[in-house]
């Protein structure tokens, strides 16, 4: 690939997308993007970055930031913030929503699904609580093709095998054929949208918990930044920010700050206690009254 092709594709995938690809990664883009200019018709990369320059190629830009999206997870991928959630978040947020009995939920990136849907299990199997709440999770993703996989909400032996116990599988799952499919009772909360963090995000709405968890890792630093200032006007003042372990905001932003106790958890640095003499999430004060 030449020097000017490199130098634009990677600036159409930081534009669109906010991914960073160094010329080291040369090879991702051959194998991402071979199969798109295969398909095509196109004879090579360099034909499918000279299509890609021409007027009215969007769907061909879209399809190539697709491609070139890291769309790896697994059910509770990574269990800590799933316990963290369990033992001190939730419960907290229970206690504070006890007059408007909801829950909004945020999760960003979630790829095929698998965080969202581990969200669902928790809540269901841990708070019989929240049986008779309004519960919202929302998750999005900036690609169409795995938006698609997570509604359908359908999955391989392998795919269910990461993570899911056994039990969980039986209780939440229905065996389709070779294929496991979630049930319904799970899916009704969930709602898949596409949004790019890039991008306006503000009709999302507000959340009290917002899971960002190994996406920041992708993007430049004054692209983090911008990405957790949006974020930042879209969680309640006491809500919680969860991001995944080779992740922080120190840095980044000083709308937030780590909550004493909890690792990966972040909340408004105007609402978290300073030192607690036992940190926990529910000791966090309620917001004024309007």
């Amino acid at each position: 690939m030449t020097g000017p092709d490199f130098t634009f594709i990677a600036a159409l995938l930081k534009d669109r997308s906010g991914l960073i690809i160094t010329p080291d990664k040369g090879y991702l883009l051959e194998t991402r993007l071979g199969p798109i200019a295969r398909e095509r018709g196109l004879a090579s990369l360099a034909a499918l970055i000279d299509a890609l320059r021409q007027p009215g190629s969007d769907a061909l830009k879209n399809q190539v930031v697709d491609a070139m999206t890291t769309n790896e997870t697994s059910f509770f991928r990574d269990s800590h913030p799933f316990d963290t959630l369990r033992k001190s978040v939730i419960p907290g947020l229970i206690q504070r929503r006890a007059s408007s009995r909801t829950l909004r939920v945020w999760s960003a990136a979630c790829s095929t699904g698998q965080e969202p849907y581990s969200l669902a299990m928790t809540i269901k199997d841990h708070f019989p609580i929240l049986g008779n709440w309004r519960i919202e999770i929302i998750a999005t993703d900036i690609s169409p093709s795995v938006l698609e996989r997570a509604r359908a909400g359908t999955y391989s032996t392998f795919e269910v095998q990461r993570g899911l116990p056994i039990q969980m599988l039986v209780r939440h799952f229905d065996q389709v054929g070779e294929t496991w499919r979630i049930k319904d009772d799970l899916r009704r909360n969930i709602t898949f949208r596409s949004a790019n963090l890039l991008e306006d995000i503000a009709g999302l709405g507000t959340f009290d918990i917002v899971l960002c968890r190994n996406v920041l890792i992708y993007f430049d630093q004054p692209t983090k930044t911008r990405i957790m200032h949006a974020i930042a006007r879209r969680i309640a003042p006491d809500g919680a920010l969860l991001l995944g372990g080779a992740e922080s905001v120190i840095g980044l932003c000083d709308a937030f700050t780590g909550f004493p106790g909890l690792k990966g958890v972040y909340g408004h640095t105007a609402q978290i206690p300073p030192k607690p003499t036992r940190p926990t999430w529910s000791s966090l004060p309620l917001p004024a009254a309007s």
